[in-house]
């Protein structure tokens, strides 16, 4: 469904990306690892078109992203941002509901709460919750209201971005659990970037490691541990030692 082609980005002289060649199939859920300030996130961008590539080429079902009418585009894809991006002067369900009360598709509002309503219960949240503030809530609880909006207008694709930053071990695997199960029951295809290994094992079907601003090695997730590529396994099992260099 995603494909990246030699995808090259730099910001001056600091080069991110020096070629990501990567495919993405349709129903997978791929996560992306590697190192703090790898390039994971500006990768996200690129496919999303928040940032464009200096060369290379995504494709989107086999058409090149950087053509694609982006209101279309962008509808196909829902998003869990890393620290939550709920809009704070907006009630619970009106962040759920910010596409569908959006756009030439924009639902009657309340249709619209409606299904954020229900996309709250899918992700554990009761109704009362609804008309409550994102500062009224713990830290897991709006993490759960970005997955309910990610999800609430029912995308092909889904991005993770660090789903269990700042979350407690137990909180991180409830919203892994809660991740899997919707992408299963959606359909969907997801791209998950973490560094989190319990996260890695608990959602992926396939994981792809991208350092010095390439994919060092991808591959089932049933074959990462007796993978022989020597980056994976330090990274993996946080060896101080190994090819790459930790910053001092």
């Amino acid at each position: 469904m995603i494909e990246l082609k030699d995808v090259h980005k730099a910001f001056g002289a600091n080069r991110v990306l020096r070629g990501v060649n990567l495919s993405i199939t349709g129903g997978q859920s791929m996560v992306i690892i590697g190192g703090s300030g790898t390039g994971k996130s500006v990768l996200l961008k690129c496919i999303l078109g928040l940032v464009h590539p200096d060369a290379g080429q995504i494709l989107l079902d086999g058409e090149d992203a950087a053509r694609a009418e982006r209101e279309a585009f962008l509808a196909r894809f829902g998003m869990l941002f890393q620290g939550g991006a709920l809009f704070d002067s907006l009630r619970v369900w009106e962040n759920v509901a910010f596409r569908l009360l959006r756009g030439l598709k924009a639902r009657p509002k309340a249709e619209a709460r409606a299904i954020a309503i229900e996309k709250l219960r899918r992700v554990g949240l009761r109704a009362q919750v609804a008309d409550l503030y994102p500062a009224e809530l713990s830290g897991g609880m709006q993490k759960r209201v970005g997955l309910a909006r990610a999800i609430a207008a029912e995308p092909e694709i889904i991005f993770f971005d660090e789903p269990t930053t700042g979350l407690d071990p137990i909180m991180a695997g409830v919203i892994n659990e809660l991740i899997r199960e919707i992408v299963v029951e959606m359909g969907a295809t997801a791209m998950t970037i973490t560094h989190d290994m319990s996260s890695v094992r608990a959602i992926a079907d396939r994981v792809a490691m991208l350092h010095d601003g390439v994919i060092q090695w991808t591959g089932p997730i049933a074959e990462m541990d007796t993978a022989s590529d020597p980056y994976l396994q330090q990274f993996i099992h946080g060896r101080a030692t190994g090819p790459i260099e930790a910053v001092r």
